[in-house]
């Protein structure tokens, strides 16, 4: 143990302590901007998705690491890679969506260029601060419970019925201060309570579980950056905002 390597001390207090771990992902800026631009193949800066989807795999990786997982870099790097291919997919999924990056018919510039050009630097930088704070603090939550950002993509529903049902069962937990209790102090969800509020069937809440506690915490803890990111994204599959 007196011989271990310092990123590996240093990810065993991170994972316990926000601020350490707000450290470290900043510590290593560099080599999670680097894993990003393998993946694209391009340069990657700050505001790129795929920088932020890599940031949000580091702090993964801190919380998931163990000695028994091999280098921690390693490991991280492979996270990385995983959370960046699962977004892809995703992006995949749902082409046909207007991008922010795709160009304006009128002077050919993307449109997150035209958005940009109307905001003021300091105000953009303090924005993206507050995102990566509220991601990070999200990330620690999200842990405690088991779950993870990408149970999102890889549990949502897929048909407009089921997202509905599974709207209106979130609705009611967040509603329901005993149920919350419960799953503040067990750290899972009450399933037979939520069944019975609800009206929901309990197949459906068993096979989207862990959508449903990811979008619980979010809509019960505040986030109001991520929710609002949430509430667009959902209005264009056409479902229910939370």
């Amino acid at each position: 143990m007196q011989n271990e390597h310092p990123i590996v001390k240093a990810v065993y207090l991170a994972k316990t302590d926000l601020q350490k771990a707000d450290d470290l992902i900043r510590d290593h800026i560099p080599f999670i901007r680097s894993e990003a631009a393998k993946y694209t193949s391009r340069p990657c800066t700050e505001q790129d998705d795929e920088f932020s989807i890599a940031m949000i795999a580091f702090h993964e990786a801190i919380l998931g690491y163990e000695r028994s997982k091999g280098a921690f870099f390693s490991y991280a790097s492979l996270l990385i890679r995983s959370r960046l291919i699962d977004h892809q997919r995703k992006e995949a999924r749902h082409r046909g969506h207007l991008s922010l990056y795709a160009e304006n018919t009128e002077d050919d510039r993307p449109i997150i260029e035209e958005i940009a050009d109307g905001q003021d630097y300091y105000e953009e930088s303090a924005s993206l601060e507050a995102t990566r704070q509220e991601i990070e603090e999200l990330s620690a939550v999200l842990a405690q419970f088991g779950v993870s950002f990408s149970d999102v993509a890889d549990h949502s529903p897929r048909q407009e019925r089921t997202l509905e049902a599974c709207a209106s069962a979130i609705r009611c937990a967040a509603e329901d201060s005993q149920l919350l209790h419960e799953l503040l102090q067990t750290k899972k969800l009450p399933m037979s309570q939520l069944v019975r509020r609800s009206g929901v069937e309990r197949k459906t809440l068993e096979r989207h579980r862990k959508y449903i506690l990811v979008m619980l915490l979010i809509q019960t803890n505040g986030y109001e950056i991520i929710r609002g990111h949430l509430r667009h994204v959902l209005k264009k599959k056409g479902g229910c905002a939370i």
